[in-house]
């Protein structure tokens, strides 16, 4: 009996150190949590002041790095922008025809928007509702003191989507941080 416990003990040991040594968590982790185009990610996520983790993570929620996907609420692309929303964030910047379809367009437009919830609320989690349930519905729950200011009570969003959202936005985040160290 005690060979047997010992070979087991060994065993666990063997397994232990491999998985260390070949960082298989952290392969396994980067199969799940793909890093796609970058090169626009990197670009516009410097150019608007947001961190490209976020966006990352932002990508991987709303479309799962899909380009071509429309939602039920008519929401296209990388980063799920409805038209009037991307007409808006396209004419601030000077974009007069676009196709939210083009991924640079998305991304760029996507990041656009992210950045001005983040200065407009100065909170991620903020940020992150009113980028699922739009500025209205955040205002009027801050406004009627559902949620605070500073996002610290984030499960009193009452459409529990943005609130789900909102948690796999910021653990898909730290997943990225992670692996970006």
């Amino acid at each position: 009996m005690n060979k047997k416990l010992l070979i087991i003990f060994i065993i666990i040991i063997i397994f232990t150190c491999l998985f260390n040594i070949l960082d298989i968590e952290n392969i396994l982790l980067k199969s799940q949590y793909p890093i796609k185009y970058e090169e626009y990610i990197n670009k516009y996520s410097k150019e608007y002041g947001v961190d490209k983790c976020l966006i990352l993570a932002m990508i991987k929620n709303e479309s799962n790095f899909k380009n071509k996907i429309i939602s039920k609420s008519n929401a296209k692309g990388l980063m799920q922008l409805l038209d009037s929303t991307a007409n808006e964030l396209a004419y601030e910047i000077g974009i007069e025809e676009f196709d939210l379809f083009d991924e640079e367009t998305n991304i760029r437009l996507g990041t656009y928007y992210i950045s001005i919830l983040l200065k407009y609320y100065n909170n991620t989690y903020l940020a992150l509702a009113a980028y699922n349930a739009g500025i209205g519905n955040v205002n009027k729950w801050i406004e009627e003191d559902i949620i605070n200011k500073d996002g610290s009570n984030i499960e009193n969003v009452p459409f529990k989507e943005t609130e789900n959202y909102i948690r796999k936005n910021i653990r898909d985040y730290n997943i990225y941080k992670n692996l970006e160290d």
